[in-house]
Formats: structure tokens, sequence, C-alpha cells
């Protein structure tokens, strides 16, 4: 989500980075700590404006980490039945594939790429995985689609202006032999995991967020 900021407002903020400036050019020196400052200023940059906000979003791009537990399918899915988290039959034989392998201690640091990265015209699977690739990012875990989802609530994946999360993860069949990605949806009452059935020439909507893996490292 972008916000256009003119009129009152973005004098108001111009003139506070003005201030900043006339404040570093005193002949005395800057009054406060300017290492404090420039950590602040990175995290506007960035748009962490709230002390507790696990991710950042730099070019459209959002980053979080996140650590697998271990857990297998049928694992995951008593544990989202449990907190009140809505399973697709989708998702259900995604997480009850023999494909989906899932791993223990392992921090991954996460990008997912935002739909704004993408013309309507080009945001294709096989564009996003090109794009994915240029970037030297990797090809995610079926386990990270979980991980997300019981990560953020709805209200943060808002928060990064995005309605669903697709975990670009190698494809895994469902029941009818269809290849599946994980989703993290918030569409309707929300708080669901979901898979879509996914071609290279699938075009996607906008409100969608393609994630990958930036590195892995073991805990």
């Amino acid at each position: 989500m972008t916000t256009q900021v003119n009129g009152d407002l973005y004098v108001e903020l111009d003139g506070k980075l003005v201030d900043i400036k006339r404040q570093m050019r005193q002949s005395g020196g800057y009054p406060f700590d300017p290492e404090k400052l420039n950590k602040f200023l990175q995290r506007a940059v960035e748009g962490r404006f709230d002390d507790n906000q696990r991710w950042r979003e730099q070019d459209g791009v959002i980053y979080f980490k996140v650590t697998s537990n271990g857990m297998t399918g049928p694992q995951w899915i008593e544990h989202f039945e449990k907190k009140g988290i809505q399973l697709s039959k989708w998702a259900k034989n995604v997480l009850l594939s023999p494909d989906f392998k899932p791993t223990n201690g392992v921090t991954t640091e996460v990008a997912v790429l935002k739909d704004m990265l993408f013309e309507d015209n080009d945001r294709i699977t096989s564009k996003i995985r090109a794009e994915a690739n240029k970037r030297k990012l990797v090809k995610p875990e079926a386990e990270l689609g979980c991980l997300i989802r019981d990560t953020f609530t709805d209200e943060e994946i808002e928060a990064m202006g995005i309605v669903c999360i697709m975990a670009f993860h190698e494809p895994i069949k469902d029941s009818d032999g269809y290849p599946n990605l994980l989703s993290v949806d918030r569409f309707g009452d929300g708080h669901c995991l979901n898979a879509y059935c996914v071609r290279s020439d699938l075009r996607w909507s906008r409100g969608n967020g393609f994630a990958f893996v930036v590195s892995r490292v073991s805990s």
C-alpha cells in the first residue's frame, strides 16, 4: 500500500527533515547520539515504525526470518486446527503428501516479492521465478507456507500491503494430480492456509506476494 503525501502533511514532514539537517550542522556538534539517529532513520526508510514489527520492506520486497520446528504435515494440520486456522482441502493434500518434507532448527531469511514489481500482464509464474533467479533468491521448502501462516496475523499481512503470500516452493501434487503451492490467505474470514494449482503461464492477480529464500542458517 502506498500513500500520496502532499499538502500540510508534506510541509510538516519536510520541515522535520530540514530541522534534523540543521541540528547536524550546528557549530557545537549534534546534540544527540548520531548512531541512534542513523539507526532510527534506517528503520524509517524501511517503513519499520513499530519497535515490535517483525518484518521490513525495501524497494517492493518484504523481508523477515522464520525458524523451522520439525513439524510434519499431519502435525501442522493438528496445530492449525487447534489455533482456529482454516485449512482448505488442497492445503491438506499438500501437507499429507510424502513430498512435504519438514526441517528442524533451520532459520530462513525470506524475501517476498510484491505485486508492484510486475506489470499485470507479466505477473506470471515463469517470470516471477525468473525475477527471483535474477535476485539470486532460492526456492523454499513447502513448510515455509506453514511457518509464515504460524508467524504472522492477518493484520500484519495487511500492513505489508498483501492479500496472499504464495510460498514459491517446488509444486506438490494434490489428490487430483494437479501441482499446488501453499498460500497464506486473508480472504473472506481470513486466517487461512490454502493451496493453488500452478502453471508456468499462470497469471497472478494484484495483492499476491511471492515468497522465496534469501539464505538458510542452521540454528
